[in-house]
């Protein structure tokens, strides 16, 4: 007889669970149409997905807050305090009952009141917080912006969990500067929707023209920003008079909206450029008009890491900027960008002919750009890491 073989049964394997989700509390100071404002709403778009559930509190009105119309359209709760002033009497009970109410496992900050009065709250509530660098700030000595920043940089060093700055300049910068501990300090870029910016229909280019009254042909530089004074503007349109007569045609498109447009005009017009110069003001089809130009510039004079320098990237444009703050890390100088000093118009002057004047060399860097944007700028990645960040933070303080 054959004796029978013994049955056995197979132990499945354990099923890994997945990581419960986080809540995230984003404070921020407005959300009027800036770049931190900007980078917020493409990192909420993608948390979801990475396990987050996000909320975001306004603390001021600015320009009608446009971005929380943006915001709301995802599905993020969104809740605005109106508080007008950093030494209102109510501004630190209304954040934290703002903390409070939202219930978060973790407080991420954004621009000074919000690092400000939602670090101090959300430590004192036990919570880990997190706070984005998005800015080098230099304000001048005794001044009130100054009082400001020594007040920030305190804030973070005492109760501050993590800081992340936008480039590692602006890394450099506030350890320095603001004297944070370099263990609590790391550097992680904006990320950009890069597909989002690099495969816009091609008819978008000849519909944007016919919108702003561009002839098909005209070469078309570009700057798209918030228009304040340290973006440089006035430097580019002091150093177009030389591009403008070497290219017949030739038109300077600045889009976007700020409290500097004003003065833009008043220079325009006193510099003779009034053919030359398109104000499109604030749009929301940003790759659609970037999809519009043949070469887009930059002339900040302080900067951390303008994000808008990714998409143009992506964008495929050749890019003319200032050689300040991260900007040099976002370029490779005479393969994808031009490089000048800030407020040195003659060079200024000179690269936008460079480029203009050899639209081969033009491709080969709008190649290159957007080479740079999807290796180092994809938000995706950002987005990842961010998480990482957070799930850390919660289980370090949940130790404590």
């Amino acid at each position: 007889m054959t004796a029978s073989r013994p049955s056995i049964t197979r132990v499945p394997d354990p099923v890994e669970s997945p990581p419960p989700r986080v809540r995230a509390l984003h404070i921020i100071d407005s959300l009027g149409p800036g770049g931190a404002e900007r980078s917020l709403v493409t990192s909420l778009r993608l948390l979801p997905d990475l396990g987050v559930d996000s909320e975001v509190c306004a603390l001021q009105e600015r320009e009608g807050n446009p971005v929380a119309a943006e915001i709301a359209a995802l599905g993020v709760p969104v809740r605005t305090l109106t508080i007008r002033r950093l030494r209102q009497r109510d501004a630190y009970g209304r954040v934290r009952a703002a903390i409070v109410a939202s219930a978060p496992d973790i407080v991420h900050t954004h621009l000074e009141f919000a690092d400000i009065l939602g670090t101090m709250a959300a430590r004192r509530l036990g919570l880990p917080t997190i706070s984005t660098q998005h800015i080098i700030d230099t304000p001048p000595p005794r001044t009130r912006e100054a009082m400001r920043f020594r007040l920030t940089a305190w804030v973070l060093r005492r109760y501050g969990d993590r800081v992340i700055a936008v480039s590692e300049g602006a890394r450099l910068h506030h350890l320095e500067s603001a004297g944070l501990p370099p263990g609590r300090v790391i550097t992680l870029h904006n990320g950009i929707d890069v597909d989002r910016f690099s495969n816009v229909p091609a008819r978008s280019r000849q519909r944007v023209r016919t919108e702003l009254g561009i002839g098909r042909e005209a070469p078309v530089i570009m700057t798209v920003a918030v228009l304040r004074e340290p973006k440089g503007i006035q430097h580019a349109l002091a150093a177009l008079a030389g591009p403008a007569a070497r290219h017949p045609g030739l038109r300077y498109l600045i889009v976007g909206d700020g409290p500097y447009r004003s003065s833009l005009e008043r220079l325009v017009g006193d510099l003779g450029l009034g053919d030359v110069v398109v104000f499109a003001g604030a749009r929301p089809d940003v790759p659609e008009v970037l999809a519009a130009g043949d070469v887009f510039v930059l002339p900040s004079l302080t900067e951390a890491l303008p994000t808008v320098l990714a998409e143009a990237g992506a964008a495929g444009l050749p890019i003319v900027a200032t050689a300040v703050g991260g900007i040099p890390e976002m370029v490779t100088h005479r393969s994808s960008a031009l490089l000048v000093p800030p407020g040195d118009e003659a060079a200024l002057s000179d690269a936008l002919d460079l480029v203009l004047a050899n639209p081969r060399q033009a491709a080969a860097m709008g190649k290159a750009g957007r080479r740079i944007a999807r290796e180092r700028f994809d938000v995706r990645r950002q987005a990842s890491v961010l998480v990482e960040e957070y799930r850390h933070l919660i289980a370090t303080r949940s130790r404590r």
